[in-house]
């Protein structure tokens, strides 16, 4: 075994430039025997069989020695081998040469499919400038612990997760997002890493680090694509197995019959399952290198066979329909005298040092509005559970629920009570304001739609996939988010388990199921759906594993692309493998009739493998017309 470990060696050696070399100097003789010059007292074929025949004839013997495996490198080096008894030598070095061609074709048609993606694991940094006390230093990313203080300086690459604790920059996120404008950042900012620091220094505190950070997560997903995982390429190594038996069967008997050899080894020839075996993970792995190049990461190769089959698409909706952060989407003003801007104002000015989610999203919208929450804050007191009071500008100011101002004596006058009512029964959540002790008015915030949600959706329906929500919210909220999206099949209040009894259900009556979410409560829905999709971006860590494919910009405007795609891929796998089977029984029986000979059979063969490569090639940059999308950049 050692000996074929040495051999399996010798193979892998050189790797493309030496298959590209090899390739050249076997053309150049092949040329020389071509035109019948005699530089050499043998057959200059014999140095093209050399350099492109050996190894095919090495590792067919490797696979029958270690596995049994019998595969196209079987059936092409008995080929070679039948050729050069009968005399053909030019035929067996052009049979090698052509089949070379087919698997350097191949070949570099994966590292272009991969390329995309291998770019993130170049991504990764490799060092980190970490603060203790007084003493700065630079330690290997991997070193960093939870906890450390690290410091980012202008062009660095953000070593590991965390938060902003000095300093202000902005940071080029285009490798997590795909977004190419800088995004500004300050103390309490979350940074990733593997995204670029641009202009100022910063320190931070690490949050996630190792095998928990961004970048590696991502890479985590790279290493897993595998095309050798789709059930479709096992298929087709089953079909060439059967093919190499029926050839040999059909050799010997065409020999037995005619009792000429040179139409048995025309046989051998053309009946080589090439274009069969290579052409299909070609195909899977293009159709992966297109997917990367709209933000997807394809965990396993089957997962697009399984894509193309979905007729029903199930949507959660916090982080994965919305954008998962509540927003202000109304402001009301009920006392006399004060417009709702300024109440606006003066609730964000009283939530600008509350640690509370809401209090942070209101005044978070208000700068989004081009509006600047009011500097002179005092006596701020945040109450658990009830809201926060602070002097702003002079005014006393109150913000939270009804309890607070009931609790400090705040009359509901005014219709403050019915107002938030009827914000609640639209799914809203509402921040009452009381201003100087009287009732101000409130705020109502809710999870925003994306913006690309019903476009996505109509694009959906357009390919005859049917859009569910699934979603842990009451009706209210779920009916007003599917409605603003254009989705009619509604199922709200759902627990972890509600979602997977739902797509169980679904697929016992026949429907294929792809389930899009991004929550650990998603997880197990993901694993159940015939195929799961989780947002890369947002998503935990638990559910992105437990997904198929991960969508790491979280632009869903892409996922209709996603499906369009997939059922494309199975398409041009079916029809590879129906020319490639057509073309090698119409080349057989013309063999047997000893229409073809081992040279013509030959570039007849190989001529239809390198075919379906190119075929299959063209997903790379493959898209169905009328499902347009834009880049990130064109926001």
């Amino acid at each position: 075994m050692d000996i074929i470990h040495r051999l399996e060696t010798l193979l892998a050696w050189g790797g493309t430039r030496r298959d590209i070399a090899f390739l050249g100097i076997s053309g150049v003789f092949l040329a020389v025997s071509f035109f019948g010059l005699h530089p050499f007292p043998f057959d200059a074929a014999w140095i093209a069989i050399a350099l492109c025949g050996l190894p095919i004839i090495l590792e067919a013997i490797i696979g029958l020695v270690t596995d049994f495996d019998i595969k196209a490198d079987v059936l092409v080096s008995l080929a070679l081998v039948a050729s050069v008894i009968i005399g053909e030598d030019f035929a067996a070095g052009e049979v090698a040469f052509i089949m070379q061609i087919g698997a350097l074709l191949e070949d570099l048609t994966v590292a272009k499919a991969r390329a995309g993606i291998e770019k993130l694991v170049r991504l990764t940094p490799q060092t980190a400038r970490v603060v203790r006390g007084q003493a700065e230093s630079i330690i290997p990313a991997e070193q960093v612990a939870v906890g450390d203080t690290l410091r980012v300086l202008p062009g660095e690459t953000v070593p590991v997760d965390g938060i902003i604790r000095t300093g202000q920059t902005s940071i080029n996120q285009a490798v997590m997002t795909g977004e190419s404008l800088p995004v500004d950042k300050t103390v309490g900012d979350e940074v990733a890493s593997g995204t670029v620091n641009q202009f100022g220094a910063f320190d931070m505190e690490a949050t996630r680090v190792g095998e928990d950070s961004s970048i590696q997560r991502m890479v985590r997903l790279v290493r897993s694509a595998d095309a050798g995982k789709a059930k479709i390429v096992r298929m087709a190594d089953r079909w060439a197995t059967w093919i190499v038996v029926i050839a040999l069967t059909s050799a010997a008997l065409t020999w037995f019959v005619t009792g000429e050899a040179i139409r048995a080894v025309t046989i051998l020839v053309v009946f080589c399952p090439c274009a069969l075996v290579l052409a299909t993970p070609t195909a899977i792995m293009a159709a992966i290198g297109n997917a990367t190049r709209h933000g997807f990461l394809v965990r396993e190769g089957d997962a697009l066979e399984r894509l193309a089959q979905v007729d029903r698409c199930a949507f959660d909706k916090t982080g994965t329909l919305t954008l998962g952060t509540p927003r202000v989407v109304a402001v009301k003003s009920i006392m006399d005298g004060l417009a709702d801007d300024e109440l606006y104002r003066l609730a964000a000015g009283a939530e600008q040092l509350s640690e509370h989610p809401l209090g942070k999203a209101v005044v978070m919208s208000l700068r989004e509005s081009g509006k600047a929450a009011p500097k002179d804050i005092e006596d701020f007191r945040m109450l658990p559970g009830r809201g926060v009071t602070a002097r702003v500008e002079g005014h006393t100011v109150m913000a939270g629920n009804l309890e607070l101002l009931r609790e400090q004596g705040i009359p509901d006058t005014g219709g403050l009570a019915d107002a938030a009512a009827s914000y609640l029964e639209g799914g809203r959540t509402v921040i009452c304001c009381a201003v100087d002790g009287k009732p101000a008015g409130c705020i109502a915030l809710a999870d925003t739609l994306r913006e690309d949600a019903p476009c996505m959706v109509g694009r959906l329906r357009q390919l005859a996939v049917t859009p569910v929500l699934l979603t842990g919210d009451h009706e209210t909220a779920a009916s007003q988010i599917a409605g603003q999206a254009g989705i009619g099949l509604v199922r709200a209040d759902c627990l972890p388990e509600d979602k997977l009894d739902y797509i169980d259900a679904s697929q016992k009556d026949g429907a294929k199921v792809c389930m899009i979410g991004d929550g650990i409560n998603d997880a197990p829905a993901l694993k159940k759906a015939h195929v799961g999709i989780a947002m890369g971006g947002v998503g935990s860590d638990i559910a992105v594993d437990a997904a198929d494919i991960a969508l790491v910009h979280d632009e869903i405007r892409e996922i209709p692309h996603l499906v369009a795609l997939a059922r494309r891929t199975m398409l041009t796998i079916k029809c590879n493998l129906a020319f490639s089977m057509g073309l090698n029984f119409i080349a057989i029986i013309l063999a047997m009739t000893g229409v073809l000979n081992p040279v013509v059979g030959a570039l007849v063969h190989n001529a239809g493998s390198v075919f379906v490569i190119i075929n299959s090639a063209l997903l790379l940059h493959w898209h169905k017309q009328g499902i347009t999308v834009r880049t990130p950049a064109a926001k």
